[in-house]
C-alpha cells in the first residue's frame, strides 16, 4: 500500500475506535443501567426491537474498526510501532469475544424476559467492553500522536 492509502487507512481506524469508546461508555452509563426503567411486560418487546436499531450503530464501525486493525498490522504507518498494531488487534479481540460470549447471550435472554439477574449481568460485564474499548482507544490516540511528531 502507499503511504497516503496507508494514512486514510490509519484515519479510517482513529475514527471508527473513538466512536466505539464513545458509545460504549454511553451504553454503559446511560443505555444498560436503564434497561429495568422500562418495565416487565413492555422489556421483551423493547428489547428486540433494541438490538434490530443498535446493529444498525453498532455493526458498520465495528466492522470498519475490526478490519483496519487488521490490516494495521499488515500495513501500518512507519510511525506507528508493530507491537502497538498488535496490542490494538488483541484488545478488539477482547471486546469483540465479550460481545458474543457475554454480552449477545445476554440480550437474547433479555428478548424473551426481563431478569434482573441477567440485567445485572449484562452491566456488569459490559464493565469489560468498556475497558478493553476504553484501552484501545488511548492507545490509538497514542498511536496518532506518535505519527504526529
Amino acid at each position: 500500500m502507499n503511504d497516503p492509502t496507508i494514512r486514510l487507512l490509519f484515519l479510517a481506524h482513529v475514527a471508527s475506535s473513538l466512536y466505539m469508546v464513545g458509545l460504549i461508555w454511553f451504553v454503559q452509563v446511560v443505555h444498560y443501567p436503564l434497561f429495568d426503567s422500562v418495565g416487565n411486560r413492555e422489556f421483551p418487546s423493547y428489547e428486540q426491537r433494541h438490538t434490530a436499531l443498535t446493529t444498525w450503530v453498532v455493526a458498520p464501525p465495528m466492522l470498519i474498526e475490526g478490519t483496519t486493525a487488521v490490516l494495521l498490522v499488515l500495513f501500518r504507518p512507519s510511525s506507528v510501532p508493530e507491537w502497538s498494531a498488535w496490542l490494538g488487534l488483541a484488545l478488539l479481540g477482547v471486546s469483540w469475544l465479550s460481545t458474543a460470549f457475554i454480552q449477545v447471550p445476554c440480550h437474547e435472554l433479555l428478548s424473551k424476559v426481563f431478569e434482573s439477574n441477567v440485567h445485572q449481568r449484562l452491566v456488569l460485564t459490559n464493565w469489560l467492553r468498556t475497558a478493553a474499548w476504553s484501552l484501545h482507544g488511548a492507545l490509538v490516540l497514542w498511536m496518532a500522536w506518535s505519527s504526529l511528531r
